[in-house]
This record gives C-alpha cells, structure tokens and sequence, in this order.
C-alpha cells in the first residue's frame, strides 16, 4: 500500500504538469492528442475506460471477448476491473481469488483514486443469479477499492449488488438486491430479484426510493453535492430518469418513453439517454435538473441511436453512436449545441478509431474505446484517453476510415456490455 501511495502523489504531480498547459480554454480545443492505454494482459483482447478523473487517471474494463468473431451472440468470457495512470495499469483484482472476475460501471473513480464496481466472490449464488453476467452464476458484490485493497458492500439483504459511482467525498452509488423476488420478473428469468437504488454512507447501505410504481432502479452518478441520478423500473429495464436530492426522488422530463439519467455535473446539469414512442433513443441533456425540460442532443448522420455518459462543468457532454446493427460506432462530444464524431479531431497517425467517448473531465480529457485498425492486432478493443491539444491534424482518423474502412470487431461485443451496465430497454 505503501508503494501504491507513492505513485499516486507521483502521478498527480506529473499529470498536473502535463495538462495544465493546455486546459485552460479547453472548450475552444479542437484536437486531441490519443494516448493508447493498451490491454492489461497480453491474452486479452477488450479494454476500454469507464471512469475517469480529473487527474486523468482511468478506469477500465479490461477482458477476453470470445470467439468466433463472426457470432452475433459473443460474450466477453473473463474480465477485471483496471486503472490505468497514464499506461501504468494496476489490477484492482477480485474477491474472489486470483482467476475470479470484476468489473465496473461508468463513474467509478474518484479524484484521490478510490474506486467502486462489482466482484464475484467465490461461492455459488443460491438462486442461481448471474449479476456479474460472466456466465459463472457466483454471487457478484458491490465493492470499493481504496489504498490497493478491495472490500465488499452490504447489500440491502439480498446476495448481490453492484457499485455504480463515488464522489469525491467517498459516498456511493449503485443497486443492491433486498432478497424479495422481483414480481416484474417474467418466469424462468435468471436474474429474478429485486434491485434497489443504494446510497452507501460510512459503509452503510441506504435504500432510494422508487418512482411512480416502479419496482427496480440504479443509481448511476453522484456529485460532491451529494445529488444522485439513475433510473428506476422494472426487471425488464428503465422506465424513468431520476434525480435524488436528500433522498428524495424526482422524475426527469422524457421524449415520451422511457429515460436513464446517466451523470451530472456540479452545476445540477445531467446527460443521459431518452427513448422516444417508435423505439429509437438518443442523447439527452437536462440542464435544469427536475425543473427543467430534456434537450435531445440528436444522432450523428449515418447512426441509428446514440447516448450520452459524461459531461463536466462546463457543459460538455460525450457519448457513443451506434449503428443498424446495435453496435457501437463512434465517440461524439457535443458542446455549443453542436455534436462532433472525435475521430474528426484525431489524427490518422493513431491506428486508433473511436467507438466510444465514457467520460470527460475538468481538463477537458475524454476517455474511451478505440479498435486497432490495422497490424498484429487489428480488430482489438483498446482503452484510450484523449488530451486537448493546439494546431492542425493533418488527415483525421475519421478521413482515414471513410477511404479505408476500419476493422471489424465482434459483433454485439459492445452491444452486449450495454445491456449488462447500460440500462437500455433490455431483460436483464
């Protein structure tokens, strides 16, 4: 723990000197310089950056994607919870054992370098639950991970839970299960128990409540005010955006469907996604929290969906489009009421083309997903982080793509990790 200290007080010193240089109109930046965050081990072949702080400091998803690549029902096998320092990852591990799996959810990393997500343990879930959607059916907890060591969660009485978010004051976010069976739930379902929105203060979990009947949700984001967004439901998906404010619970405004309230800034705005009456959803916006009506951000031509995961202070917002087909397709930032594909912003030079954007911070970095486009490991999922950067790019990767088409990846590989942590209208 000792020696994790350390390189913490190291890298947020470098990190500083880095960005400081170039964050100070961040906003008016038009590029990015891209910096390949890799895969943690060498027989993976997944990775990409949920949360992110405002040292620039990550946290992934790193894992093995099954095969055949021509399977439109590929499932990622095995997968551990990361974060990377500026290409230095350390393996937050498992509760496990040594081959047990971990992940976690966007917002998952503070500024002091506390993280949260959801572990197996090692025992056999009793109802045979599969929350950590590996495929193994043992029990999946929430944990935190602080100072190099993992810990559990309570859950509200149930076997599993998962942690979504932390601040930057230590408080958590996420979903517990109380045990009851989630009458929702139609029958035969796996994962038939109900999941509660959860506050953790001090280690102790406390209950969210519900709106408008609903019987399930997930807090997915909480700001040093204390406000937290998610989605409440039922076992077949999210019906209402939600924003919780001293414990209480406010519907957000909808495009006439259902809406998930993904993160939110220190100034109450929040960025999330929104379906509309015919089945489409995209990127939305609520600058006003409860108060206010939701702005759809729109769809970038050429996608068929989009939806937003992260947005800092001063309004930006980033996300990911996705094709016909369900798979991601590009990472956007939108700012200034405009919506840009980031490969416009990247150079060529990269072999790295963007398919999703996770966060942004402070500084203005945004994290990610990018496909290796050609070489030994063309096709492979990497972790990116984007620094803003001055002057021209010469061809951008996006130029690059559309007179070379890029990489395929497996199908539904994305598609698959939203319905696990996304919260779309999908059975869980």
């Amino acid at each position: 723990m000792r020696t994790f200290r350390q390189l913490r007080h190291f890298w947020i010193l470098l990190g500083t000197t880095i960005v400081l240089a170039c964050t100070s109109n961040a906003i008016a930046q038009a590029h990015y310089k891209i910096i390949d965050l890799g895969i943690n081990k060498s027989s993976d072949n997944f990775s990409m950056v949920m949360g992110l702080n405002n040292q620039g400091w990550a946290e992934n998803m790193d894992g093995f994607v099954n095969p055949p690549e021509a399977s439109t029902s590929t499932t990622i096998a095995r997968g551990r919870a990361v974060i990377s320092i500026y290409g230095i990852n350390i393996d937050l591990g498992t509760l496990g054992g040594p081959d047990g799996n971990s992940w976690n959810n966007y917002n998952g990393i503070n500024d002091r370098g506390e993280a949260v997500g959801m572990s197996e343990t090692a025992d056999p879930d009793p109802n045979g639950e599969d929350i950590c959607a590996f495929g193994s059916h043992l029990t999946c907890v929430p944990f935190l991970w602080r100072d190099g060591h993992m810990s559990a969660l309570p859950t509200l009485g149930g076997n599993n839970g998962e942690a979504g978010a932390i601040n930057n004051r230590g408080e958590v976010v996420g979903f517990a299960e109380n045990g009851a069976v989630d009458s929702t739930c139609a029958a035969g379902k796996t994962n038939n128990r109900i999941q509660l929105p959860v506050l953790w203060e001090k280690g102790e979990a406390n209950a969210l409540p519900t709106v408008g009947g609903d019987v399930d949700g997930f807090a997915l984001g909480i700001n040093d005010r204390g406000q937290v967004v998610g989605d409440t439901g039922s076992c077949a998906g999210a019906n209402h955006a939600v924003l919780w404010e001293n414990r209480t619970a406010h519907a957000l405004a909808s495009l006439g469907s259902w809406a998930v309230a993904q993160s939110l800034n220190e100034r109450g705005q929040i960025a999330g996604y929104a379906g509309n009456p015919s089945g489409a959803f995209s990127a939305v916006l609520w600058r006003n929290g409860a108060d206010g009506a939701v702005t759809n951000l729109g769809i970038l031509p050429g996608d068929s969906a989009t939806f937003a995961t992260g947005i800092n202070n001063k309004g930006q917002v980033v996300g990911s489009g996705f094709d016909s087909h369900g798979n991601w397709a590009n990472g956007f930032i939108w700012q200034d009421g405009v919506m840009t594909d980031i490969n416009t912003r990247i150079s060529a030079d990269s072999n790295l083309f963007i398919i999703a954007a996770s966060n942004i911070n402070e500084r203005g970095q945004i994290s990610g997903m990018a496909t290796v486009e050609v070489g030994p490991h063309a096709g492979n999922l990497h972790a990116i982080l984007l620094i803003p950067v001055e002057g021209r790019i010469g061809t951008s990767m996006a130029d690059f793509v559309h007179a070379h088409p890029h990489s395929t990846f497996p199908p539904n590989a994305c598609s698959q990790h939203v319905q696990r942590f996304g919260r779309l209208r999908f059975e869980r």
